[in-house]
């Protein structure tokens, strides 16, 4: 089970500085990946904790590639019907191309419906948009010439495809992730609470006559209680997890690096253990 862990690209703790300070600290400690969210629009009155500033998953993903060599750059989760799908998909191609193929598309379909309203997209035809932008980035990386609205183009850079992660547990998402996925990318409260779901899955996978693709887990662990926070991922090993992301909650630098350095060690009790192969 590999280990990933959060990077907040949201409110003060997504300066310049604690944005670099903590990709290169995750990568230093010897973590698999490090994920960041996506919001474009956030409203006045649901701006706690943020003040209402994200920065660019893409945008932000790529600086980060610059100032790293090896950890895998990560969105947890793209919305995809918020974006335009040709621009959306040279974006994405161009940062795995210039970060040497480290780009893990984590994607989903949105569900604020104040940022739908600003963009002015249907919230109700989500799902049918992001199917349409899984169907099209697809295309474009596994054709050199591409055609959009009846214009053929040239689609390069052209790097290997990114691993796509749907996110979500509704059925359509379950879908979703055997029709276009590498894999599935769930939130979880426990280990218990993602178990149905899990079996749900691969039971989809198989009805289809398809191997179940990878699961990455994004979740919590209760880093201030190490035989707690040791079960907790043994017990996710034991579901057949690939990668485990941890969730952390942080204000100041100080603060991210003491998380990380709680959960490099617990990477580190469960690779003597035998039961972690990063």
């Amino acid at each position: 089970m590999k280990i990933g862990v959060t990077l907040r690209n949201m409110g003060p703790q997504s300066s310049r500085e604690m944005l670099a300070d903590g990709a290169l600290a995750a990568e230093r400690l010897g973590f698999d990946s490090i994920w960041i969210t996506d919001h474009v629009a956030i409203p006045p009155d649901d701006a706690e904790g943020s003040g209402g500033r994200y920065t660019d998953p893409l945008s932000t993903l790529a600086w980060l590639g610059g100032l790293t060599r090896r950890i895998a750059l990560a969105t947890g989760v793209l919305i995809l019907p918020y974006r335009a799908p040709l621009p959306t998909a040279r974006q994405i191609a161009t940062v795995q191309d210039l970060t040497g193929n480290r780009l893990l598309l984590g994607v989903g379909v949105g569900w604020m419906a104040a940022e739908f309203r600003a963009l002015g997209v249907d919230r109700r035809q989500r799902g049918r948009l992001t199917d349409e932008m899984l169907e099209f980035l697809s295309e474009c990386f596994a054709h050199e010439v591409v055609t959009r609205n009846g214009q053929p183009f040239i689609f390069a850079p052209r790097p290997p495809a990114p691993p796509v992660y749907v996110g979500g547990a509704a059925p359509q998402a379950l879908g979703r992730a055997l029709r276009f996925g590498h894999g599935w990318l769930p939130m979880a409260r426990d280990p218990d609470s993602l178990a149905g779901d899990l079996t749900t899955f691969r039971e989809l996978a198989r009805g289809v006559g398809q191997t179940p693709g990878p699961v990455t887990v994004m979740t919590g662990l209760p880093l201030n209680d190490t035989a707690r926070a040791l079960d907790r991922a043994r017990a996710y090993a034991a579901l057949g997890i690939e990668r485990l992301v941890c969730a952390l909650r942080y204000d100041t630098p100080a603060q991210y690096l003491d998380g990380v350095e709680r959960l490099a060690e617990l990477r580190a009790r469960l690779a003597a253990a035998g039961d972690d192969n990063t």
